[in-house]
């Protein structure tokens, strides 16, 4: 149960989110000695793995890295796979807020409908929106943790509406379930949820239809389940694990790039790199083999072929097969994120997986009961699920009226283009401050390493202005222009921006093609360590 807020006192800082990187905050924060409060919207803590309850949902990076290096949380947890479930994640999360005792300083079911700044006192008031009514909260500091896939999107498919069975959005899905058993099953989207429902509906549905635009690279997830033993033999090393994660080149403390290239290794030793790293798992396939992987077309097309080949080998119908795992790459390997897989593919082996091309023949309207493409054909259903993904990086922002120094909305004030100081702040919007937000590492940064050390450099920042007497913090234009054009840079440099994905704002319509992830967490935590160092030179304070 949520604590009863005092809305007469000032706080020094509003934590909005309660996900890894808003809980780590309110603990950060607290620990230093500010009054603190965070307000999730949610019944309880978790972010989107409080949300995302669809069948299958699962994380896809792997434990430890995936948790917080805090002893007082990991000591008294075991996990029990290796890539944990969604309701063991919840369950992780109401262990952290208990383990760190963050309870009373957290308002579930409460909601921030929007935000304003005041010159004049230098502070925040936050309207903020309950079961039991709307209010108000004043704050120093606000420090939205929103994450990067918090507001889903949904294409404008005609006749949506229509459909008189069940239809949610994956990030919407309801508490108590849909029944899928000997159903006819339509899902839409083969990204990271579209890929977790069809192994879970392919398991009982009458029918599986899968609607697929784009082909997903996905890769083998290679799970284990962890027993009792394991996990406590597993602690010893944690210490160890927890530092180097969380010291640049970290993120994962097992996935470090290797220095020399595809193209002048022998093909022994690359087929034994590849094969290593596809036997290992997980993300080590994009992220733990040659450097020059993300940056060299002919270097990517040699991962590419051999991801296509051990997967079209698992692939029975040439045909499906082609559509799947194509020849040709339809975009370069990793530029889009690559999905892990429990028998993914081999679900297309069954009588009742359907594959639907809907790039060549595209999705013309939805009725009652029925999808139709193009060219008329229709494809009966009982339930429609909708993996179509999030407005990314900056949707769960920009759905709160937040308003800066000037009066202007933050979504007006991006709706040309993101500008951001180091992912973390924007000039015009004083003493507001967003983690894993747009233009910083969210979706290369593992989220924990993330959310600790973001973190951290918030509160070395607010100690600074404490100890020097300072009240407002803004990061500057001149700033906020250098990271986008530093972050136009490294997309040049790299094979993300041969790509319309959602790393460079391309799946929403209206939104202005850029990268908005820096795809080095190295480089991006070493900026943020020089920052801090030169007297947090890309602010002003006053």
């Amino acid at each position: 149960m949520s604590p009863v807020v005092d809305n007469s006192e000032t706080l020094d800082a509003l934590i909005v989110g309660a996900g890894f990187s808003g809980l780590y905050q309110l603990y950060e924060l607290r620990r230093r000695g500010y009054s603190v409060h965070l307000v999730e919207a949610n019944a309880g803590p978790g972010g989107v793995w409080y949300a995302n309850r669809y069948p299958g949902a699962r994380v896809d990076s792997h434990v430890p890295n995936y948790e917080y290096s805090h002893q007082g949380i990991w000591k008294d947890w075991s996990w029990s796979e290796r890539f944990p479930g969604g309701a063991e994640l919840r369950e992780y999360f109401a262990h952290a807020v208990e383990a760190l005792e963050l309870g009373p300083d957290i308002s579930f079911g409460t909601r921030v409908d929007g935000a304003r700044f005041d010159e004049e006192s230098r502070t925040w008031t936050a309207d903020l929106s309950a079961a039991d009514g709307s209010f108000t909260r004043r704050c120093r500091y606000l420090v939205l943790c929103t994450g990067f896939a918090s507001k889903a999107f949904t294409p404008p498919i005609d006749g949506l509406d229509r459909f008189a069975g069940p239809c949610h959005h994956t990030a919407h899905w309801p508490e108590d379930g849909v029944p899928l058993e000997g159903r006819r099953v339509g899902i839409v989207g083969t990204g990271a949820s579209g890929v977790q429902m069809v192994q879970e509906a392919a398991k009982v549905a009458g029918e599986v239809y899968v609607f697929q635009r784009t082909p997903v690279t996905a890769l083998p997830m290679q799970q284990r389940r962890i027993t009792l033993e394991q996990a406590a033999a597993s602690k010893d090393e944690y210490p160890e694990i927890f530092v180097t994660r969380n010291t640049p080149p970290g993120s994962m403390h097992d996935m470090v790039r290797r220095g020399e290239s595809a193209l002048t290794a022998s093909d022994d030793e690359r087929e034994r790199v590849f094969t290593e790293a596809w036997e290992e798992g997980g993300f080590h396939f994009w992220f733990a083999t040659f450097a020059d992987v993300i940056t060299d077309l002919d270097a990517n097309r040699l991962a590419y072929d051999f991801w296509r080949d051990h997967t079209r080998a698992r692939i029975d119908d040439p045909a499906v097969a082609d559509l799947l795992a194509p020849m040709e790459p339809p975009y370069p390997f990793g530029t889009k994120r690559p999905s892990l897989e429990q028998g993914y593919y081999d679900y297309f082996n069954q009588d009742n997986v359907f594959l639907v091309d809907i790039s060549a023949n595209p999705i013309h309207s939805v009725g009652e009961d029925v999808v139709e493409l193009a060219d008329g054909t229709r494809h009966e259903l009982d339930v429609l699920v909708l993996a179509t993904g999030f407005d990314a990086n900056t949707g769960g922002l920009t759905q709160i009226d937040v308003r800066g120094s000037d009066g202007r909305n933050l979504a007006e004030r991006w709706a040309s283009g993101v500008d951001t100081t180091l992912g973390l702040a924007v000039s015009g919007y004083p003493n507001l401050l967003f983690l894993y937000g747009p233009q910083s590492p969210a979706a290369f940064c593992n989220g924990p390493t993330c959310a600790e050390l973001q973190s951290q450099w918030v509160g070395d920042l607010l100690d600074h202005m404490q100890d020097a007497g300072l009240t407002r913090v803004e990061a500057t234009e001149a700033s906020d222009l250098a990271w986008s054009r530093h972050l136009d840079e490294v997309a040049e440099g790299s094979l993300l921006s041969k790509v319309d994905s959602w790393y460079m704002a391309a799946n929403v319509p209206g939104k202005r093609r850029q990268l908005l992830n820096h795809p080095s967490s190295d480089a991006y935590l070493r900026a943020l360590d020089r920052c801090a160092a030169e007297g947090y030179d890309r602010f002003v304070f006053d």
